[in-house]
């Protein structure tokens, strides 16, 4: 068996970037934006100096909470309950969009059984945001005439990250906040073309545009396209990949443009597959920690030597032109993959990456308008699935792509690990403004480098006292930063540091649906270093 790796989730904003400055009430669950996509929180400032409400729910004091109406400190892995209970609020108050809840939705009474459960005195308990509190977010969301979701990782990336969506999900259409203009569940890419690497089938269980691989005629229409057997077994995700590699099933990994060595959890465990693969081939445009482990390294290009199309958050086709030619040996990843192909036996000869376009676009309903002509100017946004169609600025105007909207009913579940006397604190990891993903292009900018040096834990001061650290004394692997934007008992490290590496700590316990990892909570215990 071969794995293919490549870091990628599924989903896609509801609505556009630009909608979001004309909400009336934003709701920030799990994003960092102004440190991780400041071009959208740029968005979130024009709504509040149009009148707009702002809620922010972090278990991490961000930036943005401080320009927040409410800012709730859920602890951690706590989300669903914490939305059952703003839920609760609305039901009890009356305040849903019963119109839309009964024309558009469905579930709706096994999913209000389950939200009874949860009552603000209860949900308060459990989450640490006082019951008014979550009175109040139920208030100013539901009474918003176009409230926008917008979350990131931190929702996603739990072992209920899949519940997680789906209560964000359950809280749009209770309230009517789904179809129209600046409204939406809106989750930011992690990276600038994720959302393209996921439309072209960089996922184990898709063709591209989300056309499932075990679905005949799916199947039948690639192997016509491909002129090859395909096969209907769903693939492997990476975790799975790497604990092949590690009992010998798995024999050998491809990995393009991804850094496991950095970005992985339980990087102990991630060293010890990768070092038992009988072949390990990176493409990648730096020697990174992973590729430093490599039996064959293949020379990517970057974004400037090469033309094509990315993809962004908000679903927005947009051309890539090629400013320099290709340096050293370097070739763009498309002539890889095609001239491996090729010597494998399997011929390729696509002339261009325009030529790749027009291919996606006679595979792809929600691609089938998109051309490179057509794309000249700001791109489009899909569904766009004819040469006449203008792109879709938001999703579900009319309906649903199922029909109806599900709601489901979904209890909390704690996360896999839990605090104790050992292991007394909650450990989280993110991302800070300075760097990105694992560093691989940011910490070789010296500007970028001077900047922030190194990663530091961040600790709560009465936390700092009783374990006498000071700030910038050494913390096991990392210097500390003794702040108030985490809780007491709550410590936070950035992962872009190889050196001072977060996920030799993370727990690998992950979604069983989306098989992510639960990077955003586990149980650590501190010490000062001698």
């Amino acid at each position: 068996m071969v794995g293919l790796a490549a870091a990628f989730g599924s989903g896609a904003m509801t609505n556009s970037i630009a909608e979001i400055e004309d909400a009336d009430c934003i709701f920030v669950t799990g994003s960092n934006t102004t440190s991780s996509h400041p071009l959208v929180a740029t968005r979130i400032f024009r709504a509040l100096e149009k009148g707009a409400k702002l809620v922010v729910a972090d278990p991490r004091r961000i930036q943005l909470a401080l320009k927040a109406d409410i800012y709730a400190r859920q602890n951690l892995g706590t989300d669903v309950a914490l939305l059952n209970g703003i839920m609760h609020v609305i039901l009890k108050n009356n305040w849903q969009d019963q119109q839309f809840v009964e024309e558009r939705c469905e579930g709706f009474e096994e999913f209000k059984t389950v939200i009874d459960n949860y009552p603000p005195e209860k949900v308060a308990e459990i989450t640490g945001v006082s019951a008014d509190d979550i009175a109040k977010i139920a208030e100013y969301f539901a009474k918003a005439e176009a409230a926008s979701i917008i979350y990131c990782m931190g929702i996603t990336q739990h072992t209920t990250g899949v519940d997680n969506v789906k209560s964000l999900a359950n809280l749009a259409m209770l309230t009517g906040n789904m179809g129209k203009e600046a409204t939406g569940v809106n989750p930011l890419r992690g990276q600038n073309n994720v959302q393209g690497a996921c439309d072209m089938g960089g996922l184990p269980n898709v063709y591209s545009g989300y056309q499932a691989v075990n679905v005949i005629d799916n199947q039948t229409k690639f192997e016509d396209a491909w002129n090859a057997k395909l096969s209907d077994q769903i693939g492997l995700t990476i975790p799975f990949m790497l604990s092949g590699l590690a009992d010998g099933s798995l024999k050998a990994l491809y990995t393009v443009g991804e850094n496991p060595m950095v970005s992985d959890p339980d990087i102990n465990h991630v060293e010890k597959a990768l070092n038992n693969a009988e072949l390990l081939v990176v493409q990648d445009i730096f020697l990174t920690a992973t590729a430093e482990m490599a039996h064959v390294v293949l020379p990517g290009t970057s974004f400037a030597e090469k033309d094509g199309t990315f993809t962004n958050t908000e679903r927005r086709v947009q051309l890539v032109r090629k400013a320099i030619e290709p340096v050293g040996e370097s070739k763009t990843d498309w002539e890889i993959i095609q001239e491996i192909s090729n010597r494998f036996g399997y011929p390729m000869n696509y002339g261009s990456a325009e030529e790749i376009m027009q291919e996606i676009s006679s595979l792809t309903p929600s691609y089938g308008g998109i051309t490179y002509e057509r794309l000249q100017g700001d791109g489009l946004a899909w569904p766009c699935p004819d040469k006449e169609h203008p792109g879709t600025k938001f999703l579900h105007k009319d309906k649903f792509a199922r029909g109806l909207g599900l709601f489901h009913a979904i209890e909390y579940q704690p996360p896999a690990e839990v605090v104790d006397e050992e292991y007394p604190f909650w450990l989280s990891t993110g991302r800070v403004h300075v760097h990105y993903h694992t560093g691989t292009m940011t910490r070789v900018s010296p500007t970028l480098h001077a900047e922030m040096p190194e990663g530091t834990l961040e600790m709560h001061p009465q936390d700092a006292d009783k374990l006498g650290v000071r700030q910038g004394e050494c913390e096991i692997t990392a210097k500390v930063t003794v702040t108030d934007r985490v809780g007491v008992g709550v410590v936070f490290l950035p992962f872009h540091f190889a050196e001072t590496c977060a996920n030799v700590l993370t727990n690998p316990a992950h979604d069983p649906t989306a098989k992510i990892p639960e990077y955003k909570v586990c149980a650590v215990k501190v010490e000062k270093a001698a």
